[in-house]
């Protein structure tokens, strides 16, 4: 057989010999711009020349620091379709992370956008190898800036090269795009992905029994496309000619609902706080959410209450999907088998909620104390994956060690799985309570709490306990209508058929807000140690 490497820039050019006249709908700061594929090809020709004549080489760093749009969708080819390395930014981080993974990858270029101008010049003594930095802006002016040297990204586009040849001596596996983990202890780590895993990836998307994204679909990634590419929806949405919808900066759920019913999109991707918005807001107002064929959520459990009230109430199929940095990040996703599909509608239910079967093309084991675990749903152990678009390492990082050994990603999710090979995430290693030499999931008692009709938010954490060595304590925020108006004993009445006696929460505490990290997952540790003073009557 012929081997043709698999390169990031032919999933571009694909786009534009066989659907130039697609959209790629682009919210900015000054409102919804809309681009044909053969545009977007254009001027991310246009951006490759312009890099290159910058001084950017083969192989060199080039960051991004922005929301999703159509700029940041054209550097996702044209900085790898001129032999760079894409290195998409979490714009969420904390200053000094955000300045650690630019040292630590190396980046020579940054390009941000203007209304996050002040996040970088925060750092901008702290940054070691950048050279230049390029401003995207619908503005014709620059803005002011305390950064140096800076570049207009419509200028350098203006004289950027349209007919620009990408690069094609690639070897596949060569590095295409990297990002870092959101890092809850520690600095983040980083993952390379070579040109051949995002394109076996963006083919994996494209399955039926996956997403099963097509040119028939239109998109909106509200998952943002710094984290983990946006779930690897940008290229296989590109290379499928899908027409896409990118919400760009500071979006509200109301604004989503709006997209969702303006641009009649057939399927959106985000995390679980994102679709909990998105619920509150069309129990409030009228929109005609009709065209979404699904929503696929990932990034961390997702309720089975919220699952429940997408699908029963407002008749939106809900796609449950696993995956993290390492991975590309799909792993999993819930759908059913043909035999299940006559199931009772709970027991559905049941299934859809779990995590749901490996994505053809990986490899999966599960690994307890005593070794490989049994396919019952009861037996816990750590999930271990490989295959062509898992890494095999973080970059430049001595924690690789702990994470990659004997050819396996060591996941750090505690799950069981089903006989029908169906994976349920019960915790992370890290976020399992140990009440007396006994395991309770954290996942099962929040997903069973934001059951309850009053229920926005809740998270449950372990604190210390002199006789139990840990015990569960629940955090809730409730819904604007039902504040002041729910106590401790409903919420623990509510739960109580479900687990027995011991698993239930020492204690319910209502909050305003529960603590999240920079891509929306509930921050436990930040949780745990509030909490925990809390009890011990540290705070007063």
């Amino acid at each position: 057989m012929m081997n043709i490497p698999m390169t990031v820039s032919s999933l571009l050019e694909r786009a534009e010999k066989f659907f130039p006249n697609k959209e790629v709908v682009s919210r900015t700061l000054s409102g919804v711009e809309r681009f044909s594929y053969r545009k977007i090809g254009e001027r991310t020709r246009r951006l490759s020349s312009a890099l290159e004549k910058l001084g950017v080489q083969r192989g060199d760093r080039v960051g991004t620091f922005a929301w999703n749009h159509h700029r940041h969708l054209e550097t996702y080819f044209g900085i790898p379709g001129m032999g760079a390395v894409l290195h998409t930014i979490n714009i969420r981080l904390a200053p000094e992370h955000v300045s650690y993974i630019v040292n630590h990858a190396e980046d020579v270029v940054l390009l941000v956008d203007e209304d996050l101008l002040p996040l970088v010049e925060r750092v901008k003594d702290q940054l070691d190898t950048v050279k230049a930095f390029i401003i995207m802006t619908d503005k014709k002016e620059l803005p002011e800036t305390r950064l140096h040297p800076v570049f207009s990204y419509e200028d350098l586009l203006e004289e950027g090269d349209p007919n620009y040849s990408f690069v094609k001596d690639i070897d596949e596996n060569d590095p295409a795009g990297m990002c870092y983990t959101s890092a809850t202890t520690g600095n983040p780590k980083g993952v390379v992905y070579s040109h051949r895993s995002l394109v076996l990836h963006s083919f994996a998307l494209g399955l039926a029994d996956t997403a099963g994204l097509s040119e028939y679909d239109i998109c909106m990634p509200v998952v943002p496309m710094f984290h983990a590419n946006a779930w690897g929806l940008p290229f296989a949405a590109t290379w499928f000619g899908t027409t896409q919808v990118l919400p760009g900066p500071q979006f509200t759920p109301q604004l989503l609902a709006e997209l969702i019913e303006q641009e009649n999109i057939t399927l959106t991707a985000g995390v679980p706080t994102i679709w909990l918005g998105l619920l509150n807001e069309l129990e409030k107002g009228d929109y005609d959410t009709s065209s979404l064929r699904a929503i696929l959520c990932g990034g961390s459990a997702a309720p089975r209450g919220m699952i429940k009230a997408f699908e029963t109430k407002y008749g939106i199929p809900f796609l449950h999907a696993y995956g993290m940095t390492e991975t590309t990040p799909l792993a999993t996703v819930s759908r059913l088998k043909s035999h299940q599909t006559g199931l009772d509608e709970e027991k559905m239910l049941d299934i859809r909620s779990m995590q749901g079967l490996l994505v053809p093309g990986l490899d999966m084991k599960v690994i307890g104390p005593d070794g490989e675990v049994k396919w019952d749903g009861q037996e816990m152990g750590e999930l271990c994956l490989r295959g062509p678009w898992i890494a095999d390492e973080y970059y430049k990082d001595e924690r690789s060690r702990d994470a990659f050994k004997d050819g396996w990603l060591h996941t750090g999710d505690v799950v069981t799985i089903d006989p029908e090979g169906v994976v349920k995430i019960v915790d992370r290693t890290k976020d399992l309570i140990k009440s007396g030499g006994e395991w309770i999931s954290s996942v099962d008692l929040e997903n069973a709490i934001m059951a309850h009709e009053a229920v926005f938010e809740a998270s449950v954490v372990a604190v210390p306990h002199d006789e139990w060595q840990e015990r569960p304590v629940a955090c809730v925020v409730l819904k604007e209508a039902y504040k002041g108006k729910v106590e401790k004993q409903e919420i623990l009445d509510f739960i109580s058929p479900q687990f027995a006696k011991w698993w239930l929460p020492d204690e319910v505490i209502f909050m305003e807000e529960i603590p999240k990290t920079s891509v929306g997952k509930f921050l436990k540790r930040a949780l745990r140690d509030m909490v925990t003073k809390e009890m011990s009557g540290a705070v007063e």
